[in-house]
């Protein structure tokens, strides 16, 4: 089993180890690729996924803080909270391989909160336009979720 993003490609493959492969579109950071906080970038390298967060969450649910708020994402909610980084209906948590690259420090994946999460539909795939996180469809978040588990290798290449 294996995540493999592709930043110039703006694609996610998993490879479920037993001959299926499916790819789906994302949108990965306008900012491009890099690893320092505060730097708005999606990381590079060997990750895992530390942590599942949203398992029996409608689709839309929306997340604070890693936190289900209650709400369900929609063009009127979205119109009340215009500022809002919308993080929707799954979440896979990322955490660095690499010291000094993606973990410790600066440049800690797990620690700047980097996440492959659902968004809503509204938002674009195939283009850079995340604040660092791998954003993908959520119907497409949700299946990927039913597959994976914490400790799922993920590959970020440029």
């Amino acid at each position: 089993m294996h995540i493999r993003i592709s930043i110039s490609q703006q694609t996610l493959t998993f490879d479920d180890g037993q001959g299926v492969s499916v790819t789906y579109p994302v949108s990965t950071a306008r900012n491009g690729a890099g690893e320092q906080e505060g730097s708005g970038c999606t990381p590079l390298g060997r990750h895992v996924v530390r942590a599942c967060i949203g398992a029996g969450q409608p689709l839309n649910a929306v997340f604070v803080g890693r936190r289900p708020t209650g709400e369900i994402w929609s063009p009127a909610l979205a119109a009340r909270f215009p500022e809002r980084d919308w993080i929707l209906t799954r979440i896979l948590w990322l955490s660095g391989c690499e010291p000094g690259r993606n973990r410790l420090g600066a440049v800690d994946s797990m620690r700047r909160f980097i996440y492959i999460h659902g968004t809503p539909d509204t938002e674009p795939m195939g283009v850079p336009l995340s604040h660092g996180c791998v954003r993908m469809r959520n119907q497409a978040v949700a299946a990927l979720f039913d597959q994976v588990r914490a400790g799922c290798p993920v590959t970020i290449d440029p």
